[in-house]
């Protein structure tokens, strides 16, 4: 079994990323930067997804990478949806210099949120969207021990600024699992300038042994989170498809193939494992059929995906 796919066995919940046709190159450029990275199965739109899509037949569709030895997706899916840093990505680096060095490759045609220099919580930092508005924090972890290289870290602005922490909670909850917890929490002190005393400026929590990062920020800002970036959970069976869909989604209008949001706006994927074995079913035609199937659903019902890919 290939590494990718024993890191894909292992992960849970993966992120997913929403290119402007540029998924392909961007993962080319991610795993050039990370130790134990590689590039994995690529997928293409067939005709029904591209009628639906408005994307080429025969482009690429989707592409699976591995970064530091945790799994990513990228979805060419157009202009519709723009990364922005309500969610980023927390590289922990074991020197200064390879700050530096992120700091360099990731920068180019980006822009800078936060300046490359020293902060009270770490002696070398810098917040940044690369050139295709990805948000990556990047710090050196001076001697705390890193457990996991990169971190997907929220948000929570705007209408939701000041829930993070109760998100935390129905996460944990929600995801019921030995490794599901919550981890240390740094809160804004009486008189911090924006924000509110008792919310939270940094706190960490597990799903299924995923760290996550999560904060506040009362601050104005001009973003929130964005269906750019997705989180997909993935489910042996129909019973998790359910069980997941019942306690995530809260945005009907959201609901589409297997997509939704949660109560803060967050977009998850609920899909079963057997979805990319029918999709990428060596007989085109099968394949096919399952895609035309999937497209028209909002939850994911496995049954009727396999008798569509059938021809029943």
């Amino acid at each position: 079994m290939s590494a990718l796919r024993q890191a894909q066995d292992k992960q849970k919940i993966t992120p997913f990323l929403w290119f402007d046709d540029k998924a392909e190159e961007a993962a080319n450029l991610y795993t050039s930067l990370f130790d134990n990275s590689r590039v994995g199965v690529t997928t293409r739109y067939d005709e029904n997804a591209a009628k639906v899509s408005g994307r080429p037949a025969g482009s690429v569709m989707t592409i699976e990478f591995e970064l530091a030895g945790q799994k990513f997706v990228g979805l060419n899916g157009g202009p519709i949806f723009k990364f922005t840093p309500a969610i980023s990505f927390l590289v922990a680096c074991d020197t200064r210099e390879e700050v530096d060095t992120l700091w360099k490759k990731l920068s180019e045609g980006g822009s800078v949120l936060m300046e490359l220099g020293e902060y009270p919580f770490s002696k070398r930092y810098t917040w940044l969207a690369d050139k295709y508005g990805l948000s990556w924090q990047i710090m050196f972890a001076g001697e705390k021990e890193i457990k996991q290289k990169i971190t997907p870290t929220l948000m929570f602005v705007g209408a939701v600024a000041g829930q993070a922490e109760d998100a935390m909670s129905f996460y944990v909850s929600t995801f019921k699992d030995p490794g599901s917890k919550i981890g240390e929490i740094d809160r804004y002190g009486k008189g911090e300038e924006g924000d509110k005393e008792g919310t939270i400026r940094h706190a960490s929590f597990e799903l299924f042994g995923q760290e996550f990062g999560i904060m506040d920020s009362a601050h104005k800002h001009n973003f929130t989170f964005s269906e750019a970036i997705s989180f997909s959970v993935d489910c042996k069976g129909q019973d998790e498809v359910d069980y997941f869909w019942k306690k995530l989604s809260a945005v009907p209008a959201a609901e589409q193939c297997g997509w939704l949001k949660d109560k803060f706006g967050l977009s998850w994927q609920i899909v079963p494992t057997i979805l990319l074995k029918l999709l990428s079913d060596p007989d085109k035609e099968k394949a096919g059929r399952a895609m035309k199937a999937m497209l028209k659903m909002k939850k994911i019902e496995i049954a009727e995906l396999e008798q569509a890919a059938e021809g029943r």
